[in-house]
């Protein structure tokens, strides 16, 4: 969805901004921040709505139709929503956006009965390789369409990387179930334990589509001195992550160094405490504040006494009669060139040595695609990726599409399944027999929430509170079981007073300058001087010269068109709490306070309002 800016018209010899273009999906959906960045544009306001009332089964299947796995998003989403969220603008705290999902997973009743329909066959017949969280909701989205699915994975149960790399402390197998056969029970062909070796010999079995969700399944390996020496001991991140997941493993040495600063790095030195681990380190050659991982991650291990040492790359791994005895590292400082651009260098002290049992690499996933022939016409880049289409996800190969880490490299599940929306829709048309590239647009509707003179369809009260902190289960407990959850998630009293924290985003304000009397009522009582008159402008000058200056140049301003005395209003969408006083302090009516909807489009699916 192209991103909406300011459209400026010269008058006399400057810009001035032209009225705000409030028609069609693109300027409201940005105000609504926290939709606009999650990846499967989730209404996020209106299941928090619903949550405060208590319709926990109805906000489960808000986010259902947009990101298929609230349970298990709930506990382990990446939350691109909340660093948009514009109470972290107001506050130092967003809103819990992802624990609050888990509260309707958590206090829902049984849904199945609001689960689509399966229609009669259609006569087309995809097959999904992997049956992770991309082609799950390929899966979920055709299914329903009449589509004969075919899911193809090695393991024994469905899931992917949801269910191999995720430690049961964090995600229980019992949510995962729930989920997962939410879409299983939509009349999937599922073929588990059959792995593909070979695209060719599927392609040749005549299937009207193929897409390929096998995910980034090899850990990225350290080349360094003593690593074959004392292999025995030194372990690939999520393989091990896997086999403790399957319980191939239940155990580790007491003296554990996890190398990598991402999330599965976190999931590693976790479960290495949980599994014997009492000395347990991890050691990253950037910086703190540079690690890839989410920094609530980092919390936790802190929380479980695990330290973080920084700045530190490892040389070599040493070992004693083919036994890993520890890692050399070399420290390294941040050094940056004439054009500002960092790298890390040797600082010249003296190298440093750590003893330990056991080494979990977690530095990294890549994709591995030697099962699919370098002859069908698919074509790959230098880097061993299959060229694929940003926005179709259709490969060189037109029959075949990729999504989630087996198109773009890792990311999070939310991300997965946002491609398999996108994929869906085109393999849809793709078998219909119409353009891929032709993209259905989303959609819309604006209603007013006027229930009278002073009174609002919502709870525009703005609560004090701060952030609510999830409850965790007492660390010692929680270190003694690898199965055992951590967060215990937010009670529906703390759940209700985590989502009164909500400002109502897609409560929009809707200004209508026809019958607008300036008589500055709305800039009176506004508690955050979000609304100026004021004579037009170029941007930047218009920015400064408004009530509290528009510094947030990422958000666009809210723009009237020319009122009687020649004037316009200008509001500052980043800092408005939607709150409503304007609206009811007008005296004409001008300011109205209406209910932004977003309707994604799925595969099969026309654009429609409600």
């Amino acid at each position: 969805m192209a991103f909406a800016t300011a459209r400026v018209e010269r008058r006399g010899k400057e810009f001035v901004l032209q009225r705000t273009i409030t028609e069609g999906p693109d300027y409201f959906h940005k105000v609504v921040d926290c939709q606009w960045a999650c990846p499967a544009h989730t209404p996020v306001p209106e299941y928090i709505r619903l949550i405060a009332d208590g319709r926990y089964s109805d906000a489960y299947m808000v986010n259902w139709r947009s990101n298929v796995f609230p349970g298990v998003l709930g506990r382990t989403c990446d939350r691109p929503c909340e660093p948009a969220c514009r109470r972290g603008r107001v506050e130092d705290e967003p809103v819990a956006i992802c624990r609050l999902k888990r509260v309707a997973a958590d206090n829902k009743s049984d849904i199945t009965a609001f689960l689509p329909a399966v229609a009669p066959r259609n006569g087309k017949t995809v097959a999904l390789v992997g049956a992770g969280p991309a082609a799950l909701t390929v899966a979920r989205d055709l299914a329903p369409l009449g589509y004969h699915v075919v899911v193809f994975d090695g393991d024994a149960k469905a899931g992917g990387m949801i269910r191999r790399q995720i430690p049961r402390f964090r995600l229980p197998e019992e949510v995962i179930d729930e989920e997962v056969g939410y879409i299983t029970g939509l009349g999937l062909d599922m073929r588990l334990g059959q792995r593909v070796d070979s695209l060719k010999d599927l392609l040749e079995e005549d299937y009207d589509a193929v897409f390929i969700g096998t995910g980034a399944p090899r850990g990225r390996d350290l080349d360094l001195p003593g690593r074959q020496e004392a292999a025995a001991n030194i372990h690939i991140g999520i393989d091990w992550l896997s086999s403790v997941a399957f319980e191939h493993v239940d155990r580790i040495g007491k003296r554990v160094i996890v190398l990598g600063g991402g999330n599965t790095a976190m999931d590693c030195c976790r479960t290495s405490r949980r599994l014997g681990g009492e000395d347990v380190k991890v050691i990253v050659r950037s910086g703190f504040d540079e690690m890839k991982a989410s920094p609530w991650e980092k919390e936790d291990a802190l929380h479980e006494d695990i330290p973080i040492l920084n700045f530190l790359g490892p040389k070599e791994f040493t070992h004693e009669n083919g036994r890993l005895t520890g890692v050399l590292f070399e420290k390294v400082v941040a050094q940056f060139d004439d054009k500002g651009r960092r790298k890390l260098v040797p600082s010249g002290e003296p190298d440093q040595h750590f003893e330990c049992d056991d080494v979990l690499v977690a530095v990294g996933q890549e994709n591995a695609f030697p099962w699919i022939e370098r002859d069908l016409g698919l074509d790959f880049d230098e880097w061993g990726m299959p060229k694929v289409d940003e926005v179709t996800f259709q490969s060189t190969l037109p029959r075949v599409f990729f999504g989630g880490d087996s198109a773009f490299g890792p990311k999070n599940i939310i991300w997965a399944v946002a491609q398999g929306h996108d994929a869906a829709i085109s393999i849809d048309r793709f078998c219909q027999d119409q353009d891929v590239r032709d993209r259905p647009a989303p959609g819309t509707s604006m209603v007013s929430q006027k229930m009278g003179i002073h009174e609002w369809s919502y709870d525009n009260d703005i609560s004090n509170d701060l952030r609510h902190r999830v409850p965790l289960r007492e660390k010692g407990e929680s270190l003694k079981n690898v199965k055992l959850e951590v967060e215990l998630g937010f009670d529906p009293l703390l759940g209700f007073a985590e989502a009164q924290r909500c400002l109502n985003c897609d409560v929009q304000t809707v200004f209508a300058e026809p019958i607008c009397i300036e008589c500055d009522a709305c800039v009176d009582i506004c508690p955050v001087d979000a609304i100026t008159f004021t004579a037009n402008g170029e941007e930047d000058d218009l920015r400064m010269r408004l009530s509290a200056p528009a510094l947030n140049l990422t958000q666009d301003l809210y723009v009237s068109g020319e009122l009687k005395t020649g004037r316009v209003m200008v509001k500052d969408e980043d800092v408005c709490l939607h709150c409503g006083l304007c609206a009811e302090r007008c005296p004409t009516g001008a300011w109205d306070m209406q209910q932004f909807t977003l309707e994604m489009t799925h595969a099969g699916e026309k654009p429609c309002a409600r």
